[in-house]
């Protein structure tokens, strides 16, 4: 019991004023809760998908050209300057987005679904076409040997395996780039996987891995966007010149250097001289990417199924022999095809064609994996696993890329 130094008196000292307690110490009341807004969800780069959906419509453009360009030099020159830069274009992206790839049961889940089972559907899909439409039985089916376009799904599943690798090394894009120069000196490399393009088109998604959202930005300001039309038009007039002088399957890059007519040392020197001129023009393209939501950026998260669909037009026209046509090889008859192209490409892009093909492009697939394998690990005994930096699905990724009869 406490006793008051003045216990007869009634006049009192007057009690300090109350202190509220300090949060969270005992007793204290419990704040009232604010009202919390949800988690901001991840909300895709406008900027990207739009330079992916205008990239696939220029792949597509550019195999309706292959039937099309023998004989016309003006547009063998428009063709050389857009294969300098779709593939670059796509794969750099590719890489951009790989850059948080790891070894990781849900990360190899989603490269399984998403790049290597499309891969063997249409790797199988493509040569049963042909043998349908241009009743060829004899049409081998190889998943060891990508046909027409999905020599990029095997090349992605490969480039995405080995990000670990540029990663951790010190200079990656040096490396990448002995190791591009180097494939063109070995004829003997050969076809299994389209290894000769895995490896000379690498340091692209390299350098992708490399880059960071700054990068981009940087590409885009106004001083890049007002250089990039001379840029187009050098580019146009030095490829008018080159047409009858150059093989333009060097821009394939699925080839040796022997394998193109031209000696060994010319290999090295092409991939140098190559990889330079496409960085420009592809820092040139995306300049003129708008960064803002347009009517097209929806169909970038589709452009993986209007990669790999479209072939199935091109390869049916082609076969059906409707490029024989005389009046397509007139300029009138070109642009017809252009349009055509770009037209058919965009719709397959669409929600409603996703909805339809979602089963082969990016199936669930949880019935082939334990079910803990799809979950990020958690990061300590006892909590929740924790967010991991965005990486766009593969299956969006991809459509980033193009190949087919040219590239």
């Amino acid at each position: 019991m406490t006793h008051s130094p003045r216990p007869h008196d009634h006049s009192r000292t007057p009690l300090p004023a109350a202190r509220r307690p300090e949060p969270g110490a005992p007793g204290a009341a419990a704040p009232p809760a604010a009202p919390s807004a949800p988690p901001p969800g991840r909300q895709r780069d406008a900027f990207f998908d739009n330079a992916k959906y205008l990239a696939i419509v220029l792949v597509a453009m550019g195999h309706s050209w292959e039937p099309l360009k023998s004989g016309h030099r003006v547009l063998e020159a428009v063709y050389m300057v857009v294969y300098a830069l779709h593939m670059p274009a796509f794969i750099v992206i590719s890489g951009f987005f790989s850059r948080n790839f790891e070894m990781r049961p849900d990360k190899i889940k989603r490269l399984i679904t998403g790049v290597a089972v499309p891969y063997i559907v249409f790797e199988t899909a493509y040569p049963l076409f042909k043998r349908w439409v241009f009743d060829s039985p004899d049409q081998e089916i190889s998943l060891l040997d990508p046909w027409f376009l999905t020599w990029f799904l095997a090349a992605l599943f490969i480039w995405r395996l080995t990000t670990p690798l540029w990663r951790t090394v010190r200079w990656p894009l040096p490396l990448a780039l002995v190791v591009a120069m180097l494939a063109t000196l070995s004829p003997s490399i050969g076809d299994d996987l389209d290894l000769q393009r895995v490896l000379q088109f690498l340091p692209y998604f390299v350098l992708g891995l490399c880059l960071k959202p700054e990068h981009f930005r940087a590409v885009r300001s106004r001083r890049v966007r007002a250089a990039a039309g001379p840029v187009f038009a050098a580019a146009l007039v030095t490829a008018w010149w080159a047409v009858p002088r150059m093989n333009a399957a060097w821009f394939y890059h699925r080839d040796s250097a022997r394998e193109l007519g031209a000696p060994s040392w010319v290999g090295p020197v092409m991939v140098l001289a190559l990889f330079g001129c496409s960085l420009v023009l592809t820092a040139c393209f995306y300049s003129w990417v708008p960064g803002r939501r347009t009517w097209f950026t929806s169909l970038g998260a589709g452009t993986l199924y209007g990669y790999l669909l479209h072939g199935f037009l091109i390869k049916g026209a082609d076969y059906a022999g409707w490029f024989d046509h005389a009046r397509l090889h007139r300029p009138a008859g070109e642009l017809l095809v252009t349009v055509l192209a770009g037209a058919a490409v965009t719709l397959l892009c669409t929600a409603p064609v996703r909805k339809v093909f979602r089963c082969v492009m990016e199936p669930r697939m949880d019935w082939a994996f334990k079910r803990d394998q799809g979950r990020p690990a958690a990061r300590g005994a006892g909590t929740a696993p924790t967010a991991v930096a965005v990486e766009a699905p593969a299956a969006r990724e991809r459509a980033e890329s193009s190949a087919g009869a040219g590239a």
